[in-house]
């Protein structure tokens, strides 16, 4: 099974972008961050005709989460990540697929620090390690894939002064995505990878691509029991030149 994730940055805009790189690389499943449209205007058919069936929890204008399997029908377990009620951002959904849990995550960025933006970020944060916990519990073969906006380590960036505010390196967020590895999730693209910075996001912005001043804020963490089946896993870094493109390229990963 081949589990990609990808903050495809207005699925509507880049709708083209997507599907090209689905036609290339053909994923079983992928987890979509930031499409940007309420869920009347999800381009399902479009979808579906590129082979892929979708689930999805969207907004208008911002954030916005799905999933979309190939071959297969989602089972949707959750829209919406537990622990606030009222809150109305479209960033978690979750679905079984082919006998795996499948949690699609699009994580605040929180910025500016300080302030109500970052405390959110760390609250959902906090809700994102309860149900964790509770997944860990359940028993079940469970991938939690999207964009956590969470840079782990020094090693995950580019680094440059001007970065030194900037809510995905702060030492609390660090710490809340460390303790999700404490509970027993393994961190699939590192693990892979252990001496590769491995970036998965470029800002459009003084020619971040160009100069890789990238990032690493995309990723898979699973439970116990997939950690024998992890098999290869990479970035797709050649779809973030393409005319168009996000500021993330879609990364992925592949289970025995």
């Amino acid at each position: 099974m081949k589990i990609a994730t990808f903050n495809i940055n207005n699925v509507v805009k880049r709708l083209a972008n997507l599907v090209a790189w689905l036609d290339a690389t053909q994923p079983d499943v992928v987890c979509l961050q930031e499409t940007k449209v309420v869920d009347t205007l999800f381009p399902v058919q479009a979808l579906a005709e590129a082979g892929y069936t979708a689930v999805f929890k969207g907004e208008r204008t911002y954030n916005g989460v799905a999933i979309l399997a190939r071959g297969a029908e989602p089972v949707v377990t959750r829209r919406s990540l537990p622990g606030d009620p009222a809150d109305p951002q479209s960033r978690y959904i979750e679905a079984a697929i082919n006998g795996v849990l499948v949690g699609c995550i699009y994580a605040p960025n929180g910025n500016p620090v300080p302030g109500p933006k970052f405390a959110y970020k760390l609250a959902w944060l906090e809700r994102l390690h309860v149900h964790a916990r509770s997944l860990l519990d359940a028993g079940v073969p469970v991938v939690l894939a999207g964009d956590y906006n969470v840079v782990p380590t020094d090693f995950d960036i580019y680094r440059h002064k001007s970065r030194g505010r900037d809510a995905v390196i702060q030492p609390q967020a660090r710490a809340a995505f460390r303790r999700l590895l404490e509970q027993g999730w393994t961190d699939a693209l590192r693990t892979l990878h252990p001496d590769e910075p491995l970036f998965t996001f470029w800002d459009y912005f003084r020619d971040a691509w160009g100069r890789n001043a990238g990032m690493r804020l995309d990723h898979f963490l699973l439970s116990p029991d997939l950690f024998d089946r992890l098999e290869d896993g990479e970035v797709d870094a050649f779809v973030r030149p393409e005319p168009g493109a996000s500021d993330h390229a879609p990364a992925w990963i592949e289970l025995r």
